[in-house]
């Protein structure tokens, strides 16, 4: 089973939110920075976190995404699921169509730990994974390494304002 980029990064992008979210709205530029993400991929994927309602928009200055819900009731699986991703480790997208049309002899054994995968991701929110102090670490480490991008940013401006013209 390989879980796909799409499944990560929107795993990935939902912790980020959960983890800056009591700062206000949380905007898509911050993510991309923060994850290494390109933006142009984050709004597919917040387009689709959205339409299955784990993520709402604030317009305007300020704006961004935030939780629908409480992280502690915003599920892996659900994220994943809502990306259509798949977490299948059938051979055949468990189409039961393996082998020359027909099930394989390994079939039931695949299509069952991609249901025991499933049910772990379902048993794990954000809330969980934000009380991790790994995932603490290295939050706080991104929060350092933005913190930095944008006093460099400042101080670069305010040299390209200054400069002679």
């Amino acid at each position: 089973m390989k879980l796909t980029t799409k499944g990560r990064y929107a795993v990935t992008a939902m912790l980020d939110l959960a983890l800056h979210g009591d700062q206000g709205p949380v905007s898509l530029a911050d993510i991309s920075s923060r994850q290494e993400i390109s933006l142009s991929y984050l709004e597919q994927l917040f387009s689709r976190l959205r339409r299955q309602k784990l993520v709402v928009s604030i317009r305007g200055p300020g704006g961004g995404y935030r939780l629908s819900r409480d992280a502690d009731r915003v599920y892996i699986a659900e994220v994943v699921d809502a990306v259509s991703e798949s977490l299948d480790t059938t051979r055949c997208g468990n189409k039961g169509d393996c082998q020359n049309g027909e099930k394989c002899l390994t079939h039931h054994l695949w299509s069952d730990l991609s249901d025991q995968i499933h049910q772990f991701l379902s048993e794990i929110s954000l809330g969980d994974l934000m009380k991790k102090h790994e995932i603490r670490q290295v939050a706080d480490r991104q929060n350092r390494l933005q913190d930095a991008k944008d006093s460099e940013t400042i101080n670069t401006d305010r040299l390209t304002d200054q400069a002679p013209a």
